[in-house]
């Protein structure tokens, strides 16, 4: 079994994974600073860091628990605080990410599995089911942040330093433990407030579609990771929901309240879909929880 680092793992995919891999008997190092994270969420038998990716603790946490395999989630990961805050975002975004893979090459660690964006790198697809050869057009500093890194690990780490590395293009997660208050998680955020029978608002017209995935699905994929692939890879479901559907759907489990619309938000992309068939082929791994069965499951947590 392998000692791996996870940082973000006090998150919401972080903890899910970190969980997980602890179940498989790996031995798992958590670094978490807690701005986002929770502690509750981390696991009682991972070796657990307070610490920032951009700190000088980074050092020693290397030095001292040289992990073989690397799981890179800790992030900033709200587009609409990287609109307003390009400069903060891009420091734990590039330079947060720059000094967890230069420590792992350093380090000679096997295997980096760093954690990107699908829908905010495609941007405004052409394509759809965008494929990762889909050109990319992020619209936003949290977009271009992760090609950044993508671009970094594919150019200069994977190629000159020999790094080896898997990035993950993720499409929208879902499931337990999500932020229920955060912008990013509509499925939760929908969730949380019919339970509580508050209003939920719709942006625009309602029928902007994302790619919606549930946690554990993601988990397998970083699971297959480990040994299995090199290079960039889109984990979705290749199938488009809209904001109206998904409402109902949600809505139809819990309550007829009607959602409230507003105005849309400026810069939002209307379609996004990520193929996965590079996934299916390399990684050996597809998603197998339907929507429907996972936000039931969503919904039992947030009760």
């Amino acid at each position: 079994m392998s000692k791996i680092l996870v940082t973000g793992g006090a998150g919401f995919i972080g903890s899910h994974l970190a969980d997980k891999l602890i179940e498989k008997k790996h031995r798992v190092i958590i670094v978490d600073n807690l701005s986002t994270g929770k502690k509750k969420f981390v696991n009682k038998k991972a070796k657990f860091y307070r610490a920032d990716v951009k700190s000088s603790k980074i050092d020693e946490i290397f030095r001292k628990e040289k992990p073989e395999i690397v799981f890179h989630l800790a992030a900033q990961t709200s587009v609409l605080y990287s609109l307003k805050h390009p400069l903060k975002d891009a420091t734990t975004n590039i330079w947060g990410s720059l000094k967890i893979i230069g420590k792992s090459a350093e380090y000679g660690v096997k295997k980096l599995i760093f954690i990107s964006t699908g829908g905010a790198i495609y941007g405004e697809a052409e394509e759809i089911p965008s494929l990762e050869t889909t050109e990319a057009k992020p619209d936003s500093p949290y977009g271009l942040s992760k090609l950044t890194i993508d671009n970094y690990l594919t150019n200069y780490y994977g190629r000159v330093r020999k790094l080896k590395f898997i990035s993950l293009r993720l499409s929208n997660v879902y499931g337990p433990r999500q932020d229920p208050y955060g912008e990013a998680g509509v499925v939760a955020v929908f969730i949380n407030n019919l339970l509580k029978n508050k209003s939920c608002f719709i942006n625009g017209t309602g029928r902007q579609t994302r790619d919606f995935i549930h946690v554990d699905d993601i988990v397998a994929a970083c699971l297959k990771a480990i040994n299995k692939g090199r290079g960039i890879y889109n984990i979705g479901t290749g199938k488009e929901t809209s904001i109206r559907v998904l409402y109902h759907l949600i809505a139809g489990l819990i309550s007829e309240k009607k959602p409230q619309y507003r105005d849309k938000v400026p810069g939002e992309v209307f379609r996004s879909a990520l193929k996965i068939s590079k996934a299916g082929r390399e990684l050996d791994w597809r998603p197998k929880m339907e929507l429907i069965r996972g936000i039931k499951k969503t919904i039992t947590y947030f009760k």
